[in-house]
């Protein structure tokens, strides 16, 4: 999502190097609330079935947070923050913690929120692992990114997570590179979690866009490190159109080779560096949002 706002370079690189401080321990070893498991909704937009989400699912799993589920019953890439009109939903229940949902990441966290936590919403809503990178353009488009918002808009913490960068994916690189993602973003929960101290997770109204890149040649390699970034204002991937002659247009779609603005999603992904960019629901975030959350992120590494 494009901020309206957007925070000038030389506030970003003062930022910054928060990343490289160390989170408290906790007084005397002793487990606080902050340690408690999280209740997580757990949603996509490549469909409740895909890859990136059940991998995910598994590893947060591991983790000791109680995850569920609440994802579109097919792939609905691309559609952004959008929320099916209708007078009904068709609901697939496969498991005790799946929920198949007949519409949008929208429409599978409004439904999460209502029907599946109805009278208590969750800790937090996690939205990926997705398959290929929301950066620039495609963040705004993303049905990913879409999935975080809607939980945004009900006042519930969200994380949109990506794998991948601006070029030709390979998909095996990706698939692979989605495991350092999901570790890495069970990092960073743990630090939300840590550093909220029982209480809310993010300053109510902001997200992030989480972008990990592909690293090494195979996608298993490790990050250089996290930034925290803007979202690049570049287009990403442009479309064409071709008269068919038949009352149809034969559509293309490719990179845009476009300069990384410093700073943003698109150079530190570009540089195999997480980035992080905060979001909110009404698509603008400002310096004091940015700072918060550098001092919640200060020392954390892939």
């Amino acid at each position: 999502m494009r901020s309206k706002r957007v925070l000038p370079l030389a506030a970003l690189l003062l930022c910054t190097p928060a990343l490289t401080g160390t989170a408290p321990a906790s007084a005397a070893g002793q487990p606080g609330p902050a340690a408690r498991p999280l209740r997580i909704l757990l949603t996509n937009d490549d469909g409740y079935d895909a890859p990136g989400i059940r991998m995910l699912f598994q590893r947060l799993t591991d983790a000791g947070h109680e995850v569920t589920i609440v994802a579109p019953l097919t792939n609905q890439s691309g559609t952004g923050t959008k929320l099916t009109s209708g007078a009904t939903v068709k609901v697939e229940h496969p498991s005790a913690r799946v929920w198949a949902v007949g519409g949008t990441p929208g429409d599978s966290v409004s439904f999460g929120l209502a029907a599946v936590f109805a009278g208590r919403a969750p800790d937090l809503v996690v939205s990926g692992t997705n398959f290929g990178p929301n950066v620039a353009a495609l963040a705004t488009h993303s049905g990913t990114v879409g999935g975080a918002v809607a939980a945004l808009e009900r006042g519930v913490p969200a994380i949109a997570v990506s794998t991948g960068e601006l070029a030709v994916p390979v998909p095996e690189q990706i698939l692979n590179a989605m495991r350092p993602t999901d570790d890495f973003a069970v990092k960073l929960i743990d630090r939300l979690r840590a550093r909220a101290d029982g209480g809310r997770l993010l300053p109510a109204g902001v997200g992030l866009n989480v972008n990990h890149p592909v690293v090494g040649a195979d996608g298993t390699g490790t990050a250089r490190g996290v930034s925290l970034t803007t979202q690049d204002p570049q287009l990403g991937l442009d479309a064409t159109y071709t008269d068919a002659g038949d009352g149809t247009w034969q559509v293309g779609v490719a990179l845009v080779p476009a300069p990384a603005r410093p700073g943003g999603d698109v150079a530190a992904v570009g540089a195999d560096r997480i980035s992080i960019t905060p979001i909110s629901a009404d698509w603008n975030t400002g310096p004091a949002d940015l700072a918060r959350a550098a001092a919640a992120l200060g020392g954390l590494r892939p």
